[in-house]
């Protein structure tokens, strides 16, 4: 038994050091799902004094009013030898051997938070005591309920008590422990009336009578002892407390506990109820209680806390795992890291992840329709063929057909595709680059090191900047090529055309007229337009070419030749982590070192299920 509930004291303690108590996440669920007994009583109601008895020291604040204004969950540790002492988790390396030191910490520490005020806070005072004359248990003592609020607390007080009870009380692995004077009667009592509205069976809650020797002569509560007012699943323990002279006298709880025993042994009215009265019996039947609860819950605890260290080893293996400091252990870390992203880039293209489409969207539908858009018909118009054939003919007119003239006006068409070639090389490059930065941000093991990610994007960057350039050379040169070498075969069907139906002997005036100008505006439309279809399908290759293949191919090349060059502080540098990502990983290397040492512990005790 001591072995199951000190088992889970242990875990509730790593729970509470990690300070994730009362906040959201992993430990706080682990938390929950550990039984704790909650006591929960009216003011006045003698619910310290029952702690006191039984942890067997006089150690809690007192007075008139609301004395306990912040929760306090205290856990006992039976140890094996005679020292007594406790600990507080906001003082971790002072043991407490003097429990009125102890008792003047829990008021000074309530003050830190409420100040010197009536009013009170949901933050917890974690106190631990180690001892040979308790039992293992976990005891949450709460502010005691009220029905008013008096001078210098807020009007919103009694719901606000309420609130934060309820809070603890309502988990289904918490105990209950309802405390209730014997000079009361038991149907107003505060304690049972909230226990009953979250434990409606009683299933959860034992019912302690305090003060029983207080009632008026002449009068007993063995009805509610014995079950007759108030029935609940587990039996009523009576207590007697220390009175305010024992308290005054300084009387210890050693001598408090004979003189229980004493009252009820002696009593007329409970002689015959002994056996299960006082309170170190209660101390025990919790600790009996709390032993089976714990028993029933290890298979659903077991399967709590494996879910949680399968979710905590997942996330850690996607921020990683801490580094090495051996410079070939960095450079081999940032080539695999430069390989990941390369191999996202990659599956891009390849059509494996989305984005490739819209380079091939560049050659089928953007391209075609930049050289639809180009202003050949106003180039071409007969206006302006007279113009650029009369500037070529200079002060000879051209003999038979105006070669001179329509080289010009070929050579000024072609100058014309310069501008969808640039334009396909730069649509290119702007799809190239966001999809190198789309792979950066895909690439999550790249977001723990954010001066590697932000190098490495930069270096992919400028990668394809250069290789823009030279795609746009290599595409510019195409076009100029077709300009400084003309097809022979279009110039060669122009004499016969002359010939079979032009007549050479015709004036120079002829030779202007405005058929004659649309015929050659229509002879030059056909050359470039087998020029344009030429270029439609050549533009796309030396793309490729010279941007996509060739980033494929040796995107990170130059990064890596700079890389290989870096000494190991450089390297270090490059792998400088996040913060908030070290900090992660630490909170996931404690919270697995809790989750595995509460699995291993649990698995050594199983066997007394």
């Amino acid at each position: 038994m001591d072995n199951l509930i000190g088992l889970v004291n242990r875990i509730q303690r790593a729970c509470t050091a990690l300070g994730d108590y009362g906040g959201e996440g992993a430990v706080q669920s682990l938390w929950e799902s550990l039984p704790s007994v909650v006591v929960v009583g009216g003011q006045s109601s003698g619910k310290s004094s029952v702690l006191e008895s039984i942890v067997g020291r006089d150690f809690l604040p007192r007075g008139s009013g609301i004395v306990t204004r912040r929760p306090l969950v205290l856990q006992l540790h039976k140890t094996d030898d005679r020292s007594e002492y406790a600990e507080f988790l906001h003082m971790p390396k002072k043991r407490f051997t003097d429990f009125a030191a102890v008792r003047k910490e829990i008021s000074d520490e309530t003050d830190r938070i409420t100040g010197r005020t009536k009013q009170i806070s949901n933050v917890p005072i974690h106190l631990s005591v180690y001892s040979s004359n308790v039992v293992n248990l976990t005891l949450i003592d709460l502010p005691g309920l009220t029905k008013i609020a008096v001078d210098g607390q807020s009007d919103t007080i009694v719901g606000d008590i309420e609130n934060m009870v309820r809070s603890y009380i309502e988990k289904p692995n918490s105990i209950i422990l309802a405390v209730s004077p014997a000079n009361q009667d038991i149907a107003t009592s505060d304690a049972i009336k909230i226990a009953r509205e979250v434990d409606p069976q009683g299933e959860r809650t034992f019912g302690v009578l305090t003060k029983l020797d207080l009632m008026d002569k002449g009068t007993n509560a063995l009805d509610v002892l014995e079950g007759r007012s108030y029935k609940l699943q587990h039996p009523w323990v009576g207590v007697v407390n220390r009175s305010q002279q024992d308290i005054n006298k300084n009387v210890d709880m050693i001598a408090a506990r004979r003189r229980e025993r004493d009252y009820f042994q002696q009593s007329a009215d409970y002689g015959h109820l002994v056996s299960r009265m006082g309170s170190e019996y209660l101390g025990k039947l919790l600790s009996k209680h709390l032993e089976a609860f714990i028993k029933a819950r290890i298979p659903g605890i077991q399967a709590m806390i494996n879910k949680q260290i399968d979710e905590l080893e997942t996330e850690l293996n996607q921020i990683g795992r801490p580094l090495s400091n051996d410079a070939g252990a960095q450079l081999y870390t940032i080539l695999e890291l430069c390989r990941k992203f390369d191999h996202i880039f990659k599956d891009h293209l390849d059509g494996v992840r989305p984005g490739g489409e819209k380079i091939y969207s560049v050659f089928d539908n953007q391209l075609p329709a930049a050289l639809k858009k180009l202003p050949f018909d106003k180039h071409l118009s007969a206006q302006n063929v007279r113009k650029i054939v009369s500037e070529a003919d200079g002060y000879q007119p051209h003999l038979i057909a105006p070669e001179q003239g329509y080289r010009r006006l070929i050579e000024s068409s072609l100058i014309l595709f310069r501008g969808p070639a640039e334009a396909v090389v730069d649509a290119t490059h702007f799809i190239l680059r966001d999809l190198a930065r789309r792979s950066v941000g895909e690439c999550t093991e790249l977001k723990r090191f954010p001066t590697l990610q932000s190098e490495l994007a930069q270096a992919a960057i400028e990668a394809l900047e250069r290789m823009r350039d030279d795609s746009r050379k290599t595409s510019l040169r195409l076009v100029d090529m077709e300009s400084s070498y003309l097809t022979v075969d279009f110039f060669r069907k122009l004499p016969q055309e002359v010939e079979k139906g032009g007549n050479p002997g015709a004036s120079n005036m002829d030779r202007y007229t405005d058929g004659h100008l649309r015929r050659i505006g229509s002879n030059v439309s056909a050359y470039v337009n087998m020029v344009c279809e030429l270029l439609r399908n050549s533009l796309p290759k030396a793309v490729v070419h010279c941007q996509v293949r060739e980033a494929k191919r040796s995107l990170l090349d130059h990064f890596y030749a700079q890389v290989g060059k870096r000494e190991g502080k450089q390297l270090s540098q490059m792998l400088d982590e996040d913060p908030a990502l070290m900090e992660r990983r630490v909170q996931i290397a404690k919270r697995l070192e809790l989750y595995r040492a509460a699995r291993d512990e649990i698995d050594s005790v199983a066997w007394l299920k």
